[in-house]
């Protein structure tokens, strides 16, 4: 009984979700550059963003500096020297700004660099969550795109169109590199980590007098 719960209330929750986006409301959490929309009241929209200029500007120049060539690891550092909030500190200023915030998945549609809200279009549905019953960890599975549901929303448009495709390009020629890379390496590490291997003379060969590490 218990399951069937479970799966009835997971049924209706999704129903719920993509009533909204349908009605062109955010169904998700607030992507950072947004900020909830309030009424003249003062009181909060329920589903629905307006952009936060701050955060848009720091979005802006995380998408210039990556069409310039500057690397995300760099960028973060970069805005952490400055003490600029990242997504996960919004509100009490902790929280760091690392590699993986801004590069993401290019394929899931994480990542700064990857989300589509900030040229106006509001994907939904692109990814299904499920808990590995060895790790108990979430896991983020790609839906087959007949299954998104895309909607412009272009009030929230963040990035002009020329910047974007200027990074997509760029993201482009790194994933043909990475690829052309990972063929002629012999180990078995994934692309993205072979390109951050550094390769010295004796890399892999001296190891740690204490702990036996490489």
């Amino acid at each position: 009984m218990a399951q069937a719960f479970l799966e009835n209330l997971a049924f209706k929750t999704r129903r719920g979700l993509r009533a909204r986006v349908a009605s062109g409301h955010s169904a998700g959490g607030r992507a950072y550059g947004y900020c909830a929309r309030l009424d003249g009241r003062g009181q909060t929209v329920a589903g629905e963003l307006e952009i936060d200029e701050a955060e848009a500007a720091v979005v802006r120049r995380i998408f210039r500096d990556c069409a310039a060539g500057i690397s995300p690891q760099r960028i973060a550092s970069r805005l952490n020297a400055e003490f600029i909030a990242s997504p996960r500190g919004r509100g009490d200023g902790s929280g760091h700004w690392k590699q993986n915030t801004i590069n993401g998945n290019r394929e899931h549609g994480t990542g700064i660099l990857n989300n589509e809200l900030y040229i106006g279009r509001r994907v939904w549905n692109r990814l299904r969550y499920s808990k590995d019953p060895g790790t108990g960890r979430k896991v983020s599975r790609l839906n087959k795109p007949e299954a998104w549901e895309v909607s412009e929303a272009p009030a929230l448009r963040i990035v002009d169109q020329d910047l974007w495709d200027a990074v997509k390009e760029r993201q482009a020629r790194q994933t043909k590199f990475c690829a052309e890379t990972a063929q002629t390496d012999r180990t078995d590490l994934a692309a993205n980590r072979v390109l951050k291997r550094r390769r010295h003379l004796l890399s892999g060969l001296v190891r740690c007098g204490i702990c036996g590490a490489r």
